[in-house]
């Protein structure tokens, strides 16, 4: 019998979720490290119910299904529907829930069908009264209470039930109290807006005013009804989001306001309670250079505990650990490269944990009877992750996982056991529960049987490592390459790209070998190619910085000279190349056919980004600056400045309710590329934002790119 994959459709392309990627997923253990929770779909599909598995015997159960006509996401509010955007969020059912870290009999809580649903102890999830409507609940540490936003005010009500008390009072269009603002969720990964003291007397909370930023309607027009979107989007250099940061005393009522300085245009990508009580929050300049730690008094007062400035851009990451000893863990690329540092509680550097030319891609966890940090690194190769373990007072790093790829990791409160999710482009992810201290394994949670590249009939890309145009830089790229590839043809060439900085595509991981996309090409006879440019994520920040105040130069440098290394593999038609990315991939897509018209002569273009102008002050300040501080580097990255230059052949894609990179994006270059008497061609999806969810529209879609490449490109002759 043929394997599954052997002869790919495009059905096969659309369908979502991915083959092998059905995985046990949001993966905690119980506070009494005595058992595993996790997300999970027993049908294979997206619809996801919450799991328990008990370690001592093995029993796995449903402790919670998906709430009626989970499927149809017609059902979510506009506010749920745009905060799942943030998340990039595709799966429906069961899509979080929590344990109370420190009740006394454990507390569950789950979002149920728009309402909450808590249990206490052995007892049954039952749904909470009053709180209808509501989202980012957050339960306190010993799950007598659980707070959430409705209308964008904070709520908070016993998880015995009873009286549901409202903690703020002037929301209105504009303002919000309590929810992550755009710049936050959509660039600062940070998807909160309140947090809960330790001991539960206290909730922190955002209060972001965007008033100053003009509404930007999105037009709905694929519907039987008129309805109209209206967005505060902040653009590049405009007005951001006035914050501030207060803390309400539940047992009154009041709030206090804490003391951000006398700055009102920044960002608070990260608040945190120290175990002590104290507040802190990580204060970022709208420039992105400076970051600094602040604490609280309780009237507010603030003080410096850590400040770093760092050219051309700091990167926030969410590492930053407070000990109870006082001492702080914080992660910063002071070196160049992301490290650990250990603080002591009134932010005097203690010591650095690690170093070296690799970087900490994220703390896992952090046991403090034993001062060990446990975390993920790119240590062995940026195309490999790993889990580590190193003491506070310093020593050597321990790896606990084996197996070259990618492994990600949880880890239990006592600090036992952790849990690998571990895949490479051989094999599908598998979840296996191990044994801290031996790695050895206990259970396996997961096999995923039936899911390598051998069983679906799929061909592992080539990971291949090549010069940058600098021809000092080594960069990393992936091919795949028709299966039965004839002595002496040479086959086009597509170039799947993205490009930007904070991405990595190209690693020993099975989402590159279930690219269904690239494999089907592949077996239609084109040679498809991925490449991390300089300018993306983890190889260190000299790497990524290469493209700062320059967006859309170095990157397109190269990628053609991927192109030209290709050539000497003898079986490529470098004359033939065509290109596909979404979103900055999809800017890179025009830009690459703008500036090197000789090389990348067929694009298909997914929602680009035409002139940074037009894109939000949080990515594009960071990379480009502002547009009165950088003309130079936004006219020279700016696809509409260029469409003139267009050569070859270039079809559109966008979604007409892109909340993201908006529609006017596409709009903007039509009417450039018209004015410059250009041709391309379009694709437009009325009723789609960003991230495409439609079925049929996805299929359409694949259908359309993969007839574009077959008309356009395998058309071209050799030489172009």
């Amino acid at each position: 019998m043929p394997k599954p994959l052997e002869t790919i459709t495009i059905a096969d392309i659309a369908r979502l979720p991915r083959p092998g990627m059905v995985v046990p997923g949001m993966l905690r253990f119980t506070p009494d490290s005595q058992a595993l929770t996790y997300l999970f779909s027993a049908e294979g599909g997206l619809v996801r119910s919450l799991w328990r598995f008990d370690i001592a015997s093995g029993e796995r159960r449903v402790i919670a299904g998906p709430p009626a006509g989970a499927t149809l996401e017609e059902q979510l509010s506009r506010e749920e529907e745009l905060r799942r955007q943030r998340l990039r969020l595709r799966e429906l059912g069961v899509t979080s829930y929590q344990w109370a870290a420190r009740a006394p009999s454990p507390v569950l809580l789950v979002p149920d069908g728009g309402q909450l649903s808590v249990a206490i102890g052995d007892r049954s999830l039952s749904a909470l009264p009053g709180t209808e409507g509501a989202l980012d609940p957050k339960l306190n540490r010993e799950g007598t209470s659980v707070a959430f936003v409705r209308n964008s005010e904070l709520f908070v009500t016993s998880t015995s039930g009873g009286e549901v008390t409202r903690l703020t009072s002037d929301a209105m269009d504009g303002v919000t109290n309590g929810v992550a603002e755009f710049i936050a969720a959509e660039e600062l990964d940070r998807d909160d807006g309140f947090w809960w003291s330790p001991d539960g007397s206290r909730i922190a909370f955002i209060r972001a005013d965007s008033r100053e930023i003009p509404r930007y309607p999105i037009v709905h027009q694929g519907k039987n009804v008129v309805d109209i979107e209206e967005h505060r989007y902040p653009f590049a250099g405009a007005a951001n989001a006035i914050l501030k940061l207060g803390v309400i005393e539940l047992s009154t009522g009041a709030t206090t306001w804490m003391d951000l300085g006398a700055d009102t245009d920044f960002y608070l990508p990260r608040v945190a309670w120290r175990p002590d009580g104290t507040l802190t929050c990580t204060w970022l300049s709208r420039d992105q250079r400076t970051v600094r730690l602040l604490a609280f008094a309780p009237d507010g007062t603030s003080k410096i505990v850590i400040e770093e400035h760092q050219e051309p851009w700091i990167n926030i990451a969410n590492d930053a650990r407070f000990l109870d000893s006082g001492e702080i863990l914080w992660w910063s690329e002071r070196s160049g490269f992301g490290h650990l540092h250990l603080y002591d509680t009134d932010g005097r550097l203690v010591r650095q944990l690690t170093s070296g030319d690799w970087v900490v891609t994220r703390v896992v966890s952090v046991h403090q009877p034993s001062r060990t940090v446990y975390f993920e690194a790119t240590r062995e190769s940026v195309l490999d992750r790993h889990l580590y373990a190193i003491s506070l007072d310093g020593g050597e790093i321990r790896q606990l996982t084996s197996g070259a790829g990618w492994h990600s990791t949880t880890l239990s409160g006592d600090a036992r056991y952790f849990v690998d999710h571990f895949s490479n482009t051989g094999h599908a992810p598998r979840v296996t529960l191990r044994e801290t201290a031996t790695s050895a394994e206990i259970a396996t949670i997961f096999a995923n049987e039936g899911n390598t590249a051998d069983d679906l009939g799929l061909r592992i890309p080539e990971l291949v490592e090549l010069p940058a145009a600098d021809g000092l830089t080594m960069l990393k790229g992936a091919i795949y390459g028709p299966p039965d590839r004839a002595p002496g043809v040479k086959y086009p060439v597509i170039i799947s790209v993205y490009g930007g900085p904070h991405a990595q595509r190209v690693a020993d991981d099975w989402s590159l070998t279930v690219d269904l996309r690239s494999q089907y090409l592949a077996q239609q006879g084109f040679v498809v190619f991925r490449l991390d440019n300089r300018g993306s994520a983890n190889r260190g920040l000299e790497f990524e910085a290469a493209l700062a105040l320059r967006m859309g130069t170095v990157e397109v440098d190269d990628q053609a000279a991927g192109v030209r290394w290709l050539d000497s593999l003898g079986y490529c038609d470098t004359d033939r190349v065509g290109m596909f990315g979404w979103s900055y991939g999809g800017y890179m897509t025009v830009m690459a056919m703008l500036r090197e018209p000789d090389i990348f002569k067929v694009g298909v273009s997914g929602a680009p980004v035409a002139d940074w102008d037009g894109y939000d002050t949080g990515y594009t300040e960071r990379y480009m600056s502002t547009p009165a501080e950088n003309p130079d580097g936004y006219r020279d990255g700016s696809l509409l400045k260029h469409a003139g230059k267009l050569r070859g052949k270039l079809l559109l894609v966008h979604g007409g309710v892109d909340e993201n990179v908006h529609f006017r994006h596409t709009a903007r270059l039509i009417t450039a590329l018209t004015d410059a008497d250009r041709d391309y061609d379009l694709l437009i999806f009325p009723e789609e934002r960003h991230m495409p969810n439609n079925a049929k529209g996805l299929e359409y879609q694949e259908r359309k790119l993969v007839q574009y490449f077959e008309k356009e490109l395998r058309s071209l002759p050799p030489g172009g």
